[in-house]
């Protein structure tokens, strides 16, 4: 663990949007927006050069949209920043080829201060700022209702049956303590299975698994918590 400040890099075409975030971001102890950019292009250059832990990514923005910014910053070699999309749900094919691409999650433009600083702390730490409705609904809409509900599950052969519990809680948008609650477990146990899931199937964190999840059929929306 580090004490230097966690540093943001702020992306969106809108001047006020940034200015917003900025002075809200500014006046947190412990976290420091070290740079902003106007399009995608510009977001992945400064990614590159001042290796920030969070960046907060705008869909639509000239020259390179934040969809292919997304890709770019995540697969770059060494990459070590994460991407939460900012979002008015004007475009759900983006955001879901956003978390395809290994975006963290997603952050409405109209969240509060606190939610906004909340999303910063939670990406940094290497937890997923995972909405479960905002995800089911971008899934749900682009793969079809009817197509994932009749899609036959496809169960990784990797997993434990215990391990495999916990995949589909974490995809039905559960908490830790939720996990341990259902399964009856301790709640270190279940961060235990919650790495070991995600080591064994590659993923990036808690919203890869649900966009795995929901791509192999293993969960359908509606099903779920909340």
């Amino acid at each position: 663990m580090t004490d230097r400040p966690l540093r943001v890099v702020l992306a969106d075409d809108q001047d006020l949007v940034r200015a917003g975030f900025r002075v809200i971001l500014g006046t947190e102890d412990g976290i420091e927006v070290v740079g902003e950019a106007g399009d995608g292009e510009r977001a992945v250059e400064l990614v590159e050069r001042l290796r920030p832990d969070v960046v907060l990514m705008d869909v639509q923005m000239p020259r390179v949209d934040g969809l292919e910014a997304t890709r770019r910053i995540l697969g770059a070699p060494g990459n070590t920043a994460r991407v939460v999309i900012l979002t008015t749900f004007d475009r759900e094919d983006y955001l879901f080829e956003a978390l395809r691409a290994g975006a963290s999650g997603f952050l409405l433009k109209n969240a509060s201060p606190e939610d906004l600083v909340e999303s910063v702390r939670i990406v940094a730490r290497g937890d997923a700022l995972l909405s479960p409705e905002v995800t089911r609904r971008v899934i749900a809409k682009f793969h079809g209702r009817d197509r994932i509900g009749t899609a036959p599950a496809h169960r990784p052969p990797e997993l434990t049956d215990r391990e495999y519990e916990v995949l589909v809680e974490l995809a039905r948008g559960a908490s830790n303590a939720e996990i341990a609650r259902a399964l009856h477990l301790g709640e270190t146990t279940v961060k235990t299975h919650v790495s070991r899931v995600l080591n064994k199937l590659d993923l990036r964190d808690r919203t890869h698994a649900v966009v795995f999840a929901y791509e192999r059929g293993i969960v359908q929306p509606g099903d779920g918590r909340g």
